[in-house]
């Protein structure tokens, strides 16, 4: 069950990614994928991080059309899965404050590797580095900040128990109430 959801997580992701480009071509520059492969690698589930991150990046070259090497993104974005896992199995990075720099550092590897594959095997990168990585490095921060904030609010296990503890405090209240002298 959990591979179909990761499964369809990623096809939303690269289908969602796509269609923001035609809708506005600023949002081209928020990579969903590489949002996606950093919350895996915070995980510390290496495996999971590296299949993940190859799927991803393989699925956006497919997906993008443009004259691009396929498995380029792939490398990256596994490569990107890796270097993260790495850091986020010595460091704890479990606060929203602390995955800034890594999403931020996760996007310069991701497109330090991209374009340094396109230019090791001859081919010329789809954009100039320095306004792709610039562009991209705001646009990924930003929208990945703001995307991990909100899961990590709503629909992560901390916030399923801090809604349980709510409610335990809720009926305790409720209940010690009737424990109490009434004064006449």
């Amino acid at each position: 069950m959990r591979q179909l959801t990761i499964a369809v997580l990623l096809l939303v992701a690269v289908g969602l990614q796509s269609a923001l480009r035609s809708v506005w071509q600023p949002f081209g520059y928020v990579d969903l994928t590489l949002i996606l492969v950093v919350y895996f690698a915070l995980q510390r589930q290496p495996l999971q991080a590296l299949i993940v991150g190859a799927a991803a990046g393989l699925l956006t070259d497919i997906m993008t059309g443009r004259p691009a090497l396929l498995g380029a993104g792939g490398f990256s974005k596994t490569l990107t899965a890796y270097a993260v896992y790495f850091v986020a199995s010595r460091v704890m990075l479990d606060t929203a404050i602390l995955r800034i720099p890594v999403l931020a550092s996760a996007t310069l590897i991701d497109n330090a590797v991209y374009v340094g594959m396109h230019r090791l095997l001859g081919q010329p990168p789809p954009m100039p580095f320095i306004q792709s990585l610039s562009y991209k490095l705001i646009a990924t921060t930003v929208a990945g900040t703001i995307l991990l904030y909100g899961y990590e609010s709503f629909f992560s296990t901390k916030a399923r128990q801090r809604r349980q503890f709510t409610i335990r405090r809720r009926v305790a209240r409720g209940s010690s109430s009737g424990l109490r002298r009434r004064s006449r």
